[in-house]
């Protein structure tokens, strides 16, 4: 992971964050030498047009509709 001083950093800020587009590779930001943060590229988006993306990728298998036990056996209804 490449090394970059916090004051460089500040002074290339623009040009630094599309080398880490352009690279994917991040780069570790350092005051006196020690880790202050990390500019990591993007990790994958969710697709904004995730409505109906499982459409044929899942089956149905029995009725999804009804209550999964018979009526009777509610307490609740009472008699």
């Amino acid at each position: 992971m490449k090394e970059v001083a916090i004051s460089e950093f500040k002074s290339k800020c623009l040009a630094l964050l599309a080398q880490v587009e352009k690279t994917k590779h991040p780069i570790l930001i350092t005051r006196f030498g020690k880790p202050v943060a990390e500019v990591m590229p993007p990790s994958a988006r969710v697709s904004e047009n995730w409505i109906g993306s499982m459409k044929d990728k899942i089956e149905i298998l029995g009725d999804i509709v009804s209550p999964a036990n018979d009526e009777s056996d509610w307490e609740a209804l009472g008699d």
